[in-house]
């Protein structure tokens, strides 16, 4: 059995059981959970197993690349904006960001960007070689994109692009870049271990990725058949058109990719989210409540699934009808954050009073989570 390591309140006996089993019957190759309550408190820190390598263990600094996880990063630094004045919801993007109206996008608005309705969740144009590390060129590129919908009208995931779109509003109102943003108002007042725009001193602790292999007996998606079948599809445009981003060379992790670039770990995960909760909220409650509230919900022109998002933030989405992994990340009802591409999660639930965080390397299969995140959820709320 894995060595797990670290500590967890004895009311929380169940989160560590299922943490272990995750290694034991799940393939669980390096992971970590965190989970702090409403006062800061942390109720359960445990990692264990190792890097991709098989060699080097998991230890408790240990990071990985958490995918879109980082929206939620990127949608907070927003938030705080909003929260100021600074930044209007119902305002046209075009107020901060005049060349965005181009090709038919003049109306779009904040809240569109927010919440997957702002019609741009891919380029169509080939993107140069090592253009997802260029933050000025893909921005540029989306202001001049046609939108593949009328923005604010439907929804689809910015896979990646969500990152770019309101990242370039962070940097618009607030004059410094996403990283550095979120550096500067969240990561170091909170003391929190998360990345948008690694520094080199840091890569030694960064477990790279073990790529998910499919089985015969897998189920294809939607999007895998849209994304292997056509493709100028939207899917296949926004999973592929990348200029040949490889998400974990350390130049990945060095850029300020805020749609998917974010490197951090389970306790930076709930260290982020937790900021939310204390004497000295990141926010407001009038915004954490009115962010939470949905923006869109239903059919997702993107993934092809039901999904749901507030204002820049996965809400529960239960899919447990369609076939296949990965099609749900089920949460509390009050529940907000993120998962990753391959399972990694993170996001607070104000009602049942906690933070969480959840991060692996051994990617799973599917959209959202699979049966070892979703396993820890589970288990989480059963602990309450």
């Amino acid at each position: 059995m894995t060595a797990v390591q670290g500590h967890y309140d004895p009311a929380y006996k169940s989160v560590r059981e299922v943490f272990e089993q995750n290694f034991v019957e799940r393939g669980e190759v390096g992971a970590s959970i965190c989970i702090r309550d409403a006062s800061g408190r942390t109720l359960v820190d445990l990692w264990g197993g190792s890097h991709a390598d098989k060699e080097t263990p998991w230890t408790r600094d240990t990071m990985s690349i958490v995918f879109s996880c980082t929206k939620a990063a990127t949608a907070l630094c927003a938030q705080i904006l909003i929260d100021r004045g600074q930044l209007k919801l119902d305002a046209k993007v075009t107020e901060y960001w005049p060349e965005f109206g181009a090709s038919g996008k003049g109306e779009t608005t904040v809240r569109d960007m927010l919440g997957h309705r702002s019609g741009v969740p891919a380029l169509r144009n080939p993107v140069k070689p090592g253009g997802f590390l260029d933050f000025d060129y893909v921005t540029e590129e989306l202001a001049a994109e046609t939108p593949f919908w009328e923005p604010g009208t439907d929804h689809g995931y910015h896979m990646v692009t969500f990152g770019w779109t309101v990242g370039e509003l962070v940097r618009r109102v607030s004059g410094k870049s996403l990283g550095q943003f979120f550096k500067d108002e969240i990561a170091t007042p909170y003391g929190v271990d998360f990345h948008i725009g690694l520094p080199k001193s840091e890569f030694e602790r960064v477990s790279k990725m073990i790529l998910y292999k499919p089985t015969p007996g897998d189920v294809p998606s939607d999007f895998v058949k849209a994304m292997m079948t056509d493709p100028t599809s939207l899917q296949a445009l926004a999973f592929a058109n990348n200029g040949g981003w490889y998400f974990d060379a350390p130049n990945a992790w060095q850029a300020e990719i805020g749609g998917a670039g974010g490197i951090s770990n389970a306790r930076g995960l709930a260290g982020m989210f937790g900021s939310l909760f204390g004497e000295t909220p990141l926010l407001s409650k009038d915004r954490q409540t009115d962010m939470a509230k949905p923006v869109s919900e239903g059919d997702d022109l993107t993934l092809l699934i039901p999904t749901r998002f507030g204002q820049g933030f996965m809400l529960n989405i239960d899919n447990r009808h369609l076939d296949g992994e990965g099609n749900s990340a089920i949460m509390g009802e009050a529940a907000f954050g993120h998962v990753g591409m391959g399972g990694s999660i993170g996001f607070a639930d104000p009602v049942a009073g906690f933070a969480f965080g959840y991060t692996m390397n051994r990617m799973g299969g599917g959209t959202l989570l699979n049966d070892r995140g979703q396993s820890l959820v589970d288990a989480a709320y059963s602990c309450i």
